[in-house]
């Protein structure tokens, strides 16, 4: 076994899982780019199209950690459908409820070291990250990715529609 094989194994190494969309992935980088840069072992899981995209758009290999993809059930190629961003999300999602579980524990089974802890966005519960955390045996964190405002107005948004001031008329 080699030095650098042998040296990971003894660092944490944490498994990144953002929602699907530019702006939550480029969050999760920046977090993750951090604990990198404090020693910790990073794998970032991005769905193909995705992976594809941030490659297009810019250079991710600044920190040497290691990015993996799970299939997300669009064209190969990461083009948005003809019926725009919000079909393709409503497709994503769709398709990674039913098979990102099996998908993101084949993929963790073939990684070189273990995983210690996943970090997942908070919009990933329809992922069913919690359920793959304990399969694992590792804890999850889900990681809100937005403002603090925009939290709260997640977190109250059905005790206003309840009290009847959503939605806002006119």
């Amino acid at each position: 076994m080699d030095a650098l094989h042998k040296n990971n194994e003894n660092k944490p190494h944490v498994v990144f899982v953002p929602h699907p969309i530019q702006s939550h992935i480029k969050g999760m980088l920046k977090l993750a780019r951090l604990l990198h840069h404090n020693g910790i072992q990073v794998t970032f899981v991005n769905t193909q199209s995705n992976h594809y995209r941030l490659f297009k758009s810019t250079d991710p290999n600044g920190p040497g950690f290691q990015f993996k993809t799970i299939p997300d059930g669009l064209p190969s190629t990461g083009d948005v459908s003809e019926h725009g961003h919000n079909q393709t999300l409503r497709h994503v999602s769709s398709y990674l409820h039913i098979n990102f579980l099996d998908s993101f524990l084949e993929l963790v089974s073939r990684l070189e070291s273990p995983v210690t802890s996943i970090i997942a966005d908070g919009l990933m519960t329809f992922a069913n990250t919690g359920g793959a955390a304990e399969r694992l045996g590792v804890p999850v964190m889900h990681y809100w990715a937005f403002a603090a405002c925009g939290f709260m107005a997640i977190y109250q948004a059905k005790v206003l529609v309840e009290k009847g001031i959503l939605p806002l008329e006119g």
